[in-house]
């Protein structure tokens, strides 16, 4: 939604909203009608493994961008539930990228996540195999193909941050799944401006890294989230 946003600030001609998701595409929509910028916004409900039905919007609409965003990211959900990450997360990426591809779409922009480095659970391994994909093809066609890669985006959903404070909010335990775990985060309009720079910039078969910055340990994160909620941390020095 905040791509989408960006796009309309920077004056798009138009801006073709996608999403399987009815109450969000509304609300988005809804959202960017009042901006009261002068543009046509086309709100259209469909599943990105709809091959024709993507393939329909990007001839009808003359797509010249695609940002595509579609993907199961919640790693333990996505654990529980792989076959579904990888109809989504692989296949829905490769039917996008081919009816982009029979439409002469310019750019084809798919939001990667830094767990496509060397994966080690299965939500990172389906990026990463939506990354080569898009390398596989970037080379022999017109539409270019860039992969922009970041880290934890600052209260997206299901971040760790708000389940914290939500956490915090009904009296612990704050969940940490390791000590030692560190995470980069960035906020959203950041994300979202990165990523159209990228789309802007790339030539085909870019994979772009963001500057995430310094890392911050999860830990850490949690306890200054608890002391600034007013609150101290339960543990073996302090057990009251």
């Amino acid at each position: 939604s905040e791509i989408s946003r960006q796009v309309a600030r920077n004056k798009a001609k138009k801006v073709i909203l996608v999403d399987s998701n009815e109450y969000a595409l509304y609300s988005i929509k809804k959202e960017l009608e009042s901006l009261e910028i002068n543009i046509d916004f086309c709100a259209v409900l469909a599943n990105v493994n709809n091959k024709k039905r993507i393939s329909e919007v990007c001839q009808t609409f003359n797509v010249d961008t695609i940002y595509h965003t579609a993907a199961y990211k919640h790693v333990p959900l996505v654990e529980e539930n792989p076959f579904e990450a990888v109809f989504n997360n692989i296949l829905g990426t490769k039917r996008c990228a081919e009816a982009a591809l029979e439409a002469e779409v310019e750019t084809f922009v798919l939001i990667s996540t830094d767990k496509a480095v060397r994966p080690t659970n299965i939500m990172g391994a389906t990026k990463r195999f939506s990354e080569l994909i898009l390398q596989s093809i970037a080379s022999q066609n017109k539409t270019r193909m860039t992969m922009v890669r970041f880290g934890n985006v600052i209260g997206s959903s299901g971040s760790a941050i708000p389940l914290f404070q939500q956490q915090i909010k009904d009296g612990g335990p704050v969940t940490v799944t390791h000590p030692d775990v560190i995470r980069y985060f960035m906020s959203i309009p950041e994300a979202a401006e990165l990523v159209i720079q990228a789309g802007a910039m790339g030539k085909g078969g870019d994979v772009f890294v963001l500057d995430m910055g310094e890392p911050v340990k999860i830990y850490e994160l949690a306890k200054k989230l608890i002391k600034l909620s007013g609150m101290e941390v339960k543990d073996a020095d302090n057990p009251e």
